[in-house]
Parts: structure tokens; sequence; C-alpha cells
């Protein structure tokens, strides 16, 4: 009863690890509690595949109690933080309402969605953050061939064969990229669709290049794979307005589409403005330690965190899985470190490269900075996730080794409606259930 409460508040890669850390190094000396709407860690950077139906949305959901034990899940979503009381307010997946105290703090809320101030994006568009926009987003690719087929209007038939993907970083790239392969193969095994052109997949982005954060020889990868798949690359364009009926470019051009894919990337979790702490564009300001200013009590990581990148000075540390991951550990050590184990560190990490599946036996990928491509780098990207998993990686590579010899199944499960996956995560008229909660990284 007198045993040290620590809470960690989210379990995307930072809240998970630091949870890990702590775990694994208190053991009984402290009371680790984490809090989050869903009982599972989800490993982001393998959605795509979930969405392309490669692989099995329980592949990347890490269950929480089987993976940290001595930890104490809490399930809620965190709306206030009080830091002057040390104490959290959550809602359950019930409604109910639930606070404590806490002595020791891990704030690790993660991301949502960004959005743009463009006329009918929210209302018609559909984001990429979570398992429900994946299964979602499935089932929509598999309902809009099936529809297709059954239309008489051609113009019908082209819209809801069309898929327009905005945000031609990581993740719209890696949509488009694993999308295509399976409206494709969708497409030549539906009697109604044969004789017609294949699916119209378009990736848009206001930037003058696709992965335009990463290496120059990644990006023209990526364009090469996508390019000799159909995929039309629209480079230095951006959504003017989006209608039910399509989207209209800022080039005047207007694409009939049913399909709209938000990729354009995160901002942080609203909860950081709510603390009234100095912040960064929206990430709470912290030192090289992790800690809150003025609440040594208090660690932030994560897409929530404006980290200073001591390999960088003057500059933040960007908002990846890669950092966040890494963060977690540094946090959980240096809460351990103010009870008395082990010794408190600063946050200091070189990149070590980055890895894209492009479906199928692409890839690219610069581990250690040394530029990969096509096959060697699809091997590279999958043993790494692999080894980043923690857990399910037996299953992830039975999955793999399926979808390599079998064709992907094209049946809709109909778990996930539109209404339950709205790209404003913050809208009023939200309606927050277990399996529809975007979980953040």
């Amino acid at each position: 009863m007198n045993r040290v409460r620590i809470v960690i508040v989210g379990a995307g890669f930072a809240g998970y690890q630091a949870a890990r850390t702590l775990s694994r190094t208190l053991r009984d000396e402290a009371e680790i509690v984490l809090v989050n709407p869903n009982d599972y860690f989800l490993y982001l950077p393998l959605l795509p595949q979930v969405a392309a139906a490669v692989l099995e949305p329980r592949r990347v959901s890490i269950s929480l109690i089987q993976t940290l034990p001595g930890v104490r899940l809490v399930l809620g979503e965190v709306d206030s933080v009080d830091l002057d009381a040390r104490r959290i307010n959550w809602t359950d997946p019930e409604g109910r309402r639930g606070r404590m105290e806490y002595d020791r703090l891990v704030l690790s809320v993660g991301s949502v969605n960004k959005l743009l101030p463009i006329p009918g994006v929210a209302e018609h568009a559909h984001g990429f953050r979570g398992m429900p926009e994946a299964l979602y987003l499935r089932d929509h690719m598999i309902r809009q061939l099936e529809l297709a087929g059954a239309a008489d209007d051609p113009a019908e038939r082209a819209a809801r064969r069309t898929f327009v993907v905005v945000g031609a970083g990581y993740t719209g790239t890696e949509v488009a990229a694993h999308g295509v392969l399976l409206t494709d193969a969708l497409a030549r095994r539906n009697a109604a669709l044969r004789g017609a052109p294949p699916p119209r997949w378009l990736l848009i982005d206001i930037a003058d290049r696709v992965l335009p954060e990463l290496d120059r020889r990644l990006s023209d990868t990526a364009d090469r794979v996508l390019t000799k798949r159909g995929v039309e690359i629209r480079t230095g364009t951006s959504v003017k307005e989006a209608t039910k009926d399509g989207v209209l470019l800022d080039t005047g051009e207007f694409i009939a589409t049913r399909s709209l894919i938000w990729c354009v990337g995160v901002r942080p979790d609203p909860l950081v403005d709510d603390l009234g702490l100095p912040t960064e564009r929206g990430r709470l300001c912290v030192d090289p330690y992790l800690a809150v200013p003025g609440h040594p009590e208090a660690l932030a990581c994560g897409d929530a965190a404006a980290v200073p990148d001591l390999t960088r000075p003057g500059q933040f540390t960007p908002m990846t899985a890669q950092h966040a991951q890494r963060q977690g550990k540094v946090a959980g050590r240096n809460v351990a470190a103010t009870l008395g184990y082990g010794t408190r560190r600063p946050y200091k990490h070189h990149d070590l490269g980055f890895t894209v599946d492009l479906g199928g036996v692409q890839g690219a990928a610069n581990p250690l900075h040394v530029p990969l491509s096509g096959p060697v780098a699809n091997l590279v990207t999958r043993g790494y996730h692999l080894m980043a998993m923690p857990g399910n990686r037996v299953r992830v590579a039975t999955d793999w080794l399926i979808d390599a010899v079998l064709p992907p199944q094209g049946v809709q499960l109909g778990m996930v409606r539109s209404w339950a996956v709205p790209l404003d995560t913050e809208a009023p008229e939200r309606v927050r259930m277990p399996h529809t909660a975007p979980d953040g990284r």
C-alpha cells in the first residue's frame, strides 16, 4: 500500500517501452500503472499491411497484459492531468469517470490526425492512425470494387475504382504501394471487372518528391516502384476541396472518386495544450532528461514531447517511432533512477536509417545509411520489423509466407463503419468505443 505509484499515460511506442523498462527494472518495488484506451500495443509500421489484407489484425496488436508482467492496466482515455495535484482523470470504454494520484508520471499520449483547413476534407476523408482505420480501409477497398462491378453507369464504375492518397510520406507511400497490389489482385478475380482498366491510384503531395523527409535515393526507389505499378504520383500538388463525388486539386483538375485517404501527417495529442505549459509546435517542452520543467516527477516522451536533439544542437527530435521507442526506454530508466535504481541519463540517439516496405518483394532502406532497394531492402525491412516487435513474430512471419504463395482474401469483415472512424478525432460527435478508439504511437 505504501509503494511508489508510477503512472504511464498512453501505450504507443514510447509508453510501451517505458512500462516494459520499468517492469524489468523495478519488478515489485513500485506500483506501475498503464492507462490506455485499448488493451494492446499497436505496431503502427505494419498497419498498411493490415489494410492490404497481408497481415491479420491481431498480428500487429501486442497484448499489454501478457507482455508487461507486473504492470496494472487501466482501460481508459485520459482527458485531463493536474500536475500540481499529481492526479490524472480518465473516461473508461463504458463512459465511467475515474481518477488516480501518482508519485511519478510518464506522459506518452502520442499524436492524432493532422487536419488542414480544406473544405470537405473532414467530412469525406478518412485518416490512417489506428486499427479501426485500417480495418475500415480494407473493407472499403473491397466494397468499392464490388460496387463498381455491379454499377451500370461507366462514370460511377470509374469513380469507385479510383483511390486517392493524400500525403506521400512514410504512411501514405506504403498505403498506396500495398493498396494497389490488393485492388489489382481483386479486380483480376472479379468477373464483372474483367476487361475494364485496372483500379486507378493517385498519390498526392505538396512536396517535390515522395518520401521527402528521407534520403533522395529512397525516394527515387519508391517513385520507381509505384510508377511501375501504375500509381499516378502528383508532387507539388494539393487538395483544394473534397466532396462526396471526388477531389478538386489546386491545378483545377477534378478526380472523381469515393476513396480519399488522408495521410498528411500527425499532430501531438490536444491533451498537451491543456496542461498550460510551454510547447513547441504543440509538443510539450522537456529537458534532455525528458523531465517536464517545474515538475521533476513528470516526464514526457514520444510524439507528445519536444525533446532536444543532442545530435543536432538547437533542434528537436522528429516524431518517429524510432525516437519514441528509444525515448520510452530512457524515460523508464530515468524514472527508476529517481527511486534509487541506476543513474539518470539524457536522451541522445543517432538516426540508424529508415526502412520502407513497398509490398511484394520490393522495398527501400538505408540501414546505417547504406542505401538498398529491391528484394534485399524488403528482406532488411521485414527483418527489422520482426526484431523490433515485442511479440507475435512467428505469426507475422507466417502471414508473410502465406501472402507470398496465396492470393489475398477479398472478403468484407464489416467490423468498422464509416461513422466510427472520423478524420477529426476531436470532433464533439465522436463516439468512443473500445474497438474504434484510435491508438496513437
